[in-house]
C-alpha cells in the first residue's frame, strides 16, 4: 500500500490585546512549525486578541470585520503561500447585520477554500457568546486541501459528537478544533481540562480518525458591566491519533509547536477494516434529529 503521510501541528501561546502583536506571534509559531515540516498548522480560536467573550459589551462588537479584506486572512494568505501550508484562519466575522465566530481555510497556495461558521454558541459565566455571535448557518464542512480533506469545528463544537461524526462521514481525514477554555469564573474548583480532552480523544477513536487541538494559555482579564472577570486559560493543546490516543501535548503554561506525522492512507485502511462505518444503522438514529427524544 502507497503510503501517504501528513505533517499536523498545534500552536498555543498567550494573547495581549493589541491584534498585531498576536497575528506577529502566530506568524512566528507558523514558520517554527514548518521548518519542523508541518503541512497542516492549526491556530487558537480568536487569536487576534483577548477573549472578548467573558463580557457583554457594545464597544466588544467592533472587533469585527468583514471575511473579505480582512488584514489578517490577507496576511496567513500570503504566509502559506509563501511556506506552502494549509493555514485554518479563526476570526470575528461581520456579515451585514449578522456575526459569526469563523474561520476560513487557506490553502498551501494561499487559495481562500471556503467558510465555516462555528455550529454550537455557549451562554455561561465568562463565556458569553450568543451576545456577539449568532448560530453558523454553514453546517459541517470539509476542506479538500493540498495535503489531506480536513474537517474543521471551533470549541464549543467540540463537546458535540454528532459534529465529528459529519465531518467523518463526509470524508474528513483529520479534525481540527481551535479553542479558547480555561477555568470558570463562577467556580474556582470547576477544572473541565481532563474532560475536554477525553471527549476530544473520542471523537478521534469513535471515528478512527486523527485529531488536532489548539488551545490559548495566559491570564486574561476583562472589564464587565458587573466588574472584573478573569480567566486563566488551560492550555494543553493536543494531537490525538486515529485511536483516541495522545501522541503530542503542551503544558498549561508555556508556549508550544506541536508536530505530529500520520500515514493518511494506512488510517483509511484501518477505518475501514474496523467496521464503525460499515456497521452503522442510520435507520436507527431518527432519535438524534430531536430535542426531547421522542420519535
Amino acid at each position: 500500500m502507497e503510503s501517504r503521510q501528513v505533517s499536523v501541528s498545534s500552536l498555543q501561546f498567550a494573547c495581549s490585546d493589541r491584534a498585531d502583536e498576536n497575528v506577529a506571534t502566530a506568524e512566528r509559531l507558523v514558520r517554527e512549525a514548518h521548518s519542523r515540516g508541518a503541512n497542516i498548522i492549526l491556530i487558537q480560536e480568536l487569536f487576534e486578541g483577548y477573549y472578548f467573550c467573558q463580557a457583554q459589551r457594545e464597544d466588544f462588537l467592533l472587533r469585527s470585520k468583514p471575511r473579505e479584506g480582512h488584514p489578517t486572512i490577507q496576511r496567513m494568505k500570503e504566509l502559506a503561500k509563501e511556506l506552502g501550508v494549509v493555514i485554518p484562519v479563526s476570526f470575528f466575522e461581520e456579515a451585514n447585520n449578522a456575526h459569526y465566530n469563523s474561520i476560513v481555510i487557506i490553502d498551501a497556495d494561499g487559495t481562500d477554500l471556503g467558510l465555516y461558521r462555528k455550529s454550537h454558541i455557549p451562554d455561561g459565566p465568562g463565556y458569553q457568546e450568543k451576545f456577539y455571535f449568532n448560530p453558523g448557518d454553514t453546517g459541517f464542512k470539509v476542506f479538500d486541501t493540498k495535503f489531506a480533506r480536513i474537517g474543521v469545528a471551533i470549541c464549543w463544537d467540540q463537546w458535540f459528537p454528532e459534529a465529528a461524526r459529519a465531518m467523518a462521514l463526509m470524508g474528513a481525514e483529520v479534525l481540527f478544533y481551535p479553542t479558547a477554555i480555561g477555568s470558570e469564573p463562577q467556580d474556582s474548583g470547576l477544572d473541565s481540562r481532563e474532560h475536554w480532552q477525553r471527549v476530544m480523544q473520542g471523537h478521534a477513536g469513535a471515528n478512527v480518525i486523527p485529531l488536532v487541538a489548539s488551545n490559548r494559555i495566559g491570564v486574561e482579564v476583562v472589564e464587565t458591566e458587573h466588574g472584573a472577570s478573569k480567566i486563566t486559560f488551560y492550555g494543553h493543546s493536543f494531537i490525538a491519533g486515529p485511536t483516541g490516543e495522545i501522541v503530542a501535548e503542551a503544558d498549561d503554561k508555556n508556549e508550544a509547536v506541536l508536530v505530529a506525522k500520520f500515514d493518511l492512507n494506512q488510517i483509511k485502511l484501518k477505518r475501514q477494516s474496523w467496521g464503525v462505518f460499515r456497521d452503522r444503522r442510520p435507520d436507527l438514529y431518527k432519535v438524534l434529529l430531536t430535542l426531547d427524544g421522542k420519535v
